[in-house]
């Protein structure tokens, strides 16, 4: 009986959505397996995968594909990653947010990798290409938005890929969207380029559309993480990021000359997703009217706090790692001399009549002693 429990004490400890989740990719990959050795690969794909070319006529497909992993590679990878991924942020955001951020990031993944083969479609006229020979499936795109996700939650957790490569978990996205390039160039566009919109995706929700129930402001739910340190630029190299000045007056000018094109593209679109109310607004999106990259959520506040602690010890490290004996930047003054040292040399002449005139005025008082006495 022993024997027995365990396997249900441990699917027991799994939280539903997982559960759920984990059962349908194990039953829909054999589903999709089964009807390709039975030589219905073509029917079946119609029916279970993102087909462009037929995708308008089974909609569904553009959600339940995410269950299906076509290769032996594909299933084991899923199954060794996002089941312990999803168990881990469904404990910490719970069933409900577990749920909308899986649907969006495989449907919004879908829908793009559908409108850019048509596009190319309409560029090149290759329909057998484009439409019927591409089919998008699997768990890439979550894959991705999981480790965004990760960067947001635990940035700098460390942890050893393939059990030797030691890395951050910051890291670790943008790794597996250069893999998604370099494959993209190679022609491996299907469905490796699912990997670049499943990153996008999931950041776009994670930064202004996931709801955060235990950061709510004044009783008032606050949506998205604002914070500069998960900014879309905070994603690129510093040459591709906004260069500040260091006088803040001078600010408004030389945004004009030191933004980058990704900081200018960012704040466009920005903007007109907020006049057409496409993202919910924080409380400090509407004081100021633009994209406020630290709001007033208690994450954002306690982010704010650190980064002020930290640079106050800086400041003090480096007031006490300075010399005994002052630093450059702090000359050591001599000590103030007396009046009569400071104004140069003494006259001889002038010492004279200082020694006379004290001795005069030692007699004087002298005799007033003796005329008392008397």
């Amino acid at each position: 009986m022993a024997v027995l429990s365990s396997p249900l004490v441990l699917l027991q400890s799994i939280p539903p959505v997982t559960r759920v989740f984990t059962a349908a990719t194990i039953i829909s990959s054999s589903v999709y397996g089964w009807l390709c050795w039975k030589g219905l690969g073509t029917e079946a794909a119609d029916w279970m995968l993102v087909v462009p070319g037929t995708a308008l006529f089974h909609p569904w497909t553009l959600v339940t594909s995410m269950f299906v992993e076509t290769t032996v590679f594909e299933f084991v990878t899923s199954i060794l990653f996002v089941p312990a991924s999803l168990k881990y942020l469904e404990r910490l955001w719970g069933s409900i947010e577990t749920i909308k951020f899986i649907v969006v990031s495989i449907a919004a993944s879908n829908i793009i990798a559908f409108g850019f083969n048509w596009i190319e479609f309409v560029a090149t006229g290759n329909a057998d290409l484009f439409l019927y020979g591409m089919r998008y499936h699997g768990q890439m795109a979550l894959q991705t938005a999981i480790l965004v996700a990760f960067t947001q939650i635990i940035p700098e957790h460390q942890v050893q890929v393939f059990g030797f490569i030691k890395t951050r978990v910051k890291t670790l996205p943008m790794v597996y969207l250069t893999l998604s390039t370099v494959l993209c160039f190679v022609g491996f566009q299907c469905p490796w380029i699912i990997i670049q919109f499943g990153w996008f995706v999931g950041w776009i929700y994670l930064r202004f559309y996931k709801k955060n129930t235990g950061d709510s402001v004044g009783g008032v739910d606050t949506y998205g993480d604002r914070s500069e340190t998960f900014s879309l630029i905070s994603w690129f190299p510093p040459f591709m990021q906004l260069v500040r000045p260091y006088q803040p007056h001078l600010y408004s000018v030389a945004y004009l000359f030191h933004s980058k094109p990704l900081t200018l593209l960012g704040n466009l679109v920005f903007s007109l997703a907020t006049r057409f109310h496409l993202i919910p607004l924080s409380s400090g999106d509407v004081e100021i009217g633009s994209y406020n990259q630290v709001p007033g959520t208690a994450r954002a506040e306690a982010e704010r706090r650190r980064a002020m602690a930290l640079k106050a010890l800086d400041q003090r490290l480096a007031n006490s790692s300075s010399p005994v004996g002052g630093s450059p930047s702090t000359p050591t003054l001599p000590p103030r001399l007396p009046p009569q040292a400071a104004s140069g040399p003494a006259n001889p002449s002038h010492i004279e009549r200082q020694k006379s005139a004290g001795s005069d005025a030692m007699d004087a008082s002298e005799k007033g002693q003796a005329g008392e006495s008397r």
